[in-house]
């Protein structure tokens, strides 16, 4: 992966800019100040190694070099799409569910709120930051980091996970995985506000109808229930509780 390759690669993506790094700490953070400097409306930044990424609660999400997709859209949102800043976590993960399926025969599925699953294991991660400027809106960042190779795995999870490369049988490529991504993230932002969007999400919706535990980020149980669906916001509809918000909370099902 090199820049020079990424730009011939996504020239048909209306991109508002393109910045490649071999190195560096966080792409929301490098995307995150290229907003407060004006970057345009879905710019990208794009990492072959993270020493600093980041998951939701301050989790740690590892990406040694040649060995994972990591990258950061800069959005500069619409008013409408202002009003639905909790369904970009699940457009994210939309684009990549229907990327897999459609391109790799795999059964993807969204673990709520952010992640995204293969055989119930992890393949990916979205985190999604919101820039504003006193109470307006500036910008949104929606980072994402895809497993790719094996060595893309950590050994020390809480949740069990996996790579690309050891659900297909031909080599994953990065670079036209992105671009199928990307395609598939357009399609999905031109229905942040349908309905189109919310059946999707919940359709592809992980441990549907399985007893789980909602956790605090101290670890402690704060709610149990069958997962039902997802609601019009974005929340998470149990049979015990109608409306669980992202927060600082994940997600575990009970093993039976």
């Amino acid at each position: 992966m090199n820049k020079d390759r990424l730009q011939t690669a996504l020239q048909d993506i209306p991109l508002g800019g393109l910045r490649f790094y071999e190195q560096i700490g966080s792409t929301n953070d490098i995307a995150l100040s290229w907003g407060n400097e004006g970057g345009q409306d879905f710019s990208i930044v794009i990492a072959n190694e993270q020493l600093a990424g980041r998951g939701r609660n301050g989790r740690i999400w590892q990406t040694p070099p040649d060995s994972a997709l990591a990258f950061s859209l800069l959005l500069l949102p619409n008013s409408h799409e202002e009003k639905n800043i909790s369904l970009f976590t699940g457009l994210g993960a939309l684009a990549l569910v229907e990327t897999l399926r459609k391109y790799y025969a795999l059964d993807a599925k969204i673990k709520w709120p952010n992640d995204v699953l293969i055989n119930g294991k992890k393949l990916a991660g979205i985190l999604v930051e919101t820039n504003w400027h006193g109470d307006k809106i500036k910008n949104i960042i929606v980072g994402m980091g895809v497993n790719i190779y094996k060595n893309s795995v950590p050994e020390d999870l809480l949740f069990p996970a996996t790579s690309l490369e050891e659900n297909i049988n031909n080599k994953a490529d990065r670079v036209l995985l992105l671009h199928q991504i990307l395609e598939s993230f357009l399609k999905w932002r031109s229905s942040l506000r349908k309905e189109e969007l919310h059946k999707a999400w919940e359709k592809n919706l992980a441990f549907r109808g399985q007893q789980v535990q909602i956790h605090a980020r101290d670890g402690q149980i704060i709610q149990e229930g069958k997962i039902l669906g997802i609601n019009q916001d974005g929340s998470l509809r149990l049979d015990t509780h109608p409306s669980i918000h992202f927060g600082d909370v994940h997600l575990r099902p009970i093993q039976v």
